[in-house]
């Protein structure tokens, strides 16, 4: 239906657009216009275009409502209560009435999918017909609106202006109630387990018994192994990523030719397109193995699953994001700042080094930040390469583990939103929450530090 329906809408729009325009290049001829003969069938189109999307996104939702109740309520009257059960039967009726269900219907059922099919069709046909009627409205209402000096412009860009301001509402109230909700399950998870535990323990050991007299039956949730885990990860990756990318980005803004650097740097981007799960594959079937076999030829303990293996191909994926954010503040330098310096005699590698370096110093600090960022949120790569259990160690040659892949392995599957276990992965995402909005801070006060103004 919605296809349908916004079909509909779309020609609706473009033939009103149209219209409105026409009658006002008509008018323009007779008489000039406040507005340019677009805004006024902007208008036109708006008109069309806002209560249709209206009616759609309040229909639907009550439509459905009524159409699953009602089905419900042919199967059985008193299955509203069972919240289990009345989804498991509804998902029957769905499927009864699509053609989808596998084996013999009973009764009942059948009475329900005809039900709810035949509510269904009746509410498409009336969301569409009342689209059609509002439509018309909306046409019947502009044009009756529209003169020469009607403020078209200013109407059309009022509706711009306040649906910017309802995206941005979205985006803003989207993070708060992400954040909301992830302290309030903390709050929860903090109830069951000290915070002290939590955050200065040495053990982590999620997993609880079924049965009380089974061992770990509380668990263990100290998360300092992981903090660990993520930092030598992080650490890692860092070392290989921050010369790398900082190195090519000096090289494409300052040596390469034009030619070199229109080929290089989309190939050089190409990294971080790649999925990171081909790059867990990668560090897993390749890189892991390498390193162990060099490890035992010098007589190393080197674990199947290493940090080592993890934080090189990490540090791999987040070369891009450290270079061409370097690159674009590099670029951003004013040309003159080099010319000064290349008048008072220095060479290039000088005035890369004591001029463009400490002026770009601000935005390459932004871009290593954003790299550690992407490298603590990675989940992927850790998992198939570094390994599940909480490991306290700062040698790269082990396994070890780090937030996201916990956060990960713990909401596996089935679970029940009212254990320790399950609520501490909620602590976990707020602890990350912590850190990462920590690191943005720090970028922005290096950034604000440093800042210079440039004519």
């Amino acid at each position: 239906m919605g296809l349908l329906y916004f079909s509909g809408v779309a020609v609706l729009v473009v033939v009103g657009f149209l219209f409105g325009r026409s009658r006002a290049a008509l008018a323009e001829r007779t008489e000039p216009l406040h507005s340019r003969p677009n805004y006024h069938g902007a208008f036109v189109a708006l008109s069309i275009l806002i209560p249709m999307v209206l009616l759609f996104a309040i229909g639907v939702p009550i439509a459905n409502h009524v159409t699953e109740t009602e089905a419900l309520n042919a199967y059985d009257p008193q299955i509203a209560g069972d919240q289990l059960r009345r989804g498991a039967v509804l998902r029957d009726i769905v499927a009864l009435a699509n053609e989808r269900y596998a084996g013999q219907p009973s009764e009942a059922l059948r009475r329900a999918a005809d039900t709810y099919a035949s509510l269904r069709a009746w509410s498409i046909y009336l969301i569409i017909c009342g689209g059609i009627v509002f439509a018309l409205l909306g046409i019947a209402f502009s044009l009756r609106t529209l003169s020469a000096r009607f403020r078209a412009r200013n109407r059309v860009e009022a509706v711009v202006k306040w649906t910017l301001f309802a995206a941005a509402c979205v985006a803003v109230l989207t993070t708060i109630g992400i954040v909301a909700s992830v302290v309030f399950e903390t709050i929860r998870f903090f109830d069951r387990v000290s915070p002290i535990d939590f955050l200065f323990g040495l053990h982590w050991s999620p997993q609880t018994a079924i049965r009380a007299d089974q061992g770990g039956s509380s668990g263990s949730f100290g998360i300092v192994p992981l903090v660990t885990g993520t930092l030598l990860i992080t650490v890692i990756a860092m070392l290989i990523a921050g010369p790398i990318g900082l190195f090519a980005a000096i090289y494409m803004a300052e040596y390469a030719t034009p030619r070199f650097r229109n080929f290089a740097k989309p190939v050089l981007e190409i990294l971080a397109g790649i999925p990171t799960v081909v790059l867990g594959f990668f560090a897993a079937l390749t890189l892991a193995p390498l390193i162990r076999a060099s490890g035992e030829a010098l007589g190393l303990n080197v674990a199947s699953e290493s940090a080592l293996a993890a934080g090189i191909v990490m540090g791999m994926m987040i070369i891009p994001f450290v270079s061409s954010l370097s690159d674009d503040v590099i670029n951003a330098v004013p040309q003159s700042l080099r010319d000064g310096s290349y008048a008072m005699g220095a060479t290039k590698s000088e005035t890369i080094k004591k001029v463009v370096l400490p002026a770009a110093f601000g935005g390459i600090v932004s871009a290593f930040m954003l790299a550690i960022s992407r490298a603590v949120g990675e989940t992927m790569i850790v998992v198939m390469a570094a390994g599940l259990a909480g490991n306290l160690t700062f040698n790269p040659l082990e396994a070890v583990t780090t937030f996201t892949v916990q956060i990960k392995t713990i909401l596996v599957g089935d679970q029940e939103f009212d254990s320790a276990k399950t609520l501490s992965a909620f602590a976990l995402g707020f602890v990350l929450f912590f850190f990462t909005l920590t690191l943005n801070v720090i970028a922005l006060q290096i950034v604000k530090r440093y800042r210079e103004q440039y004519d």
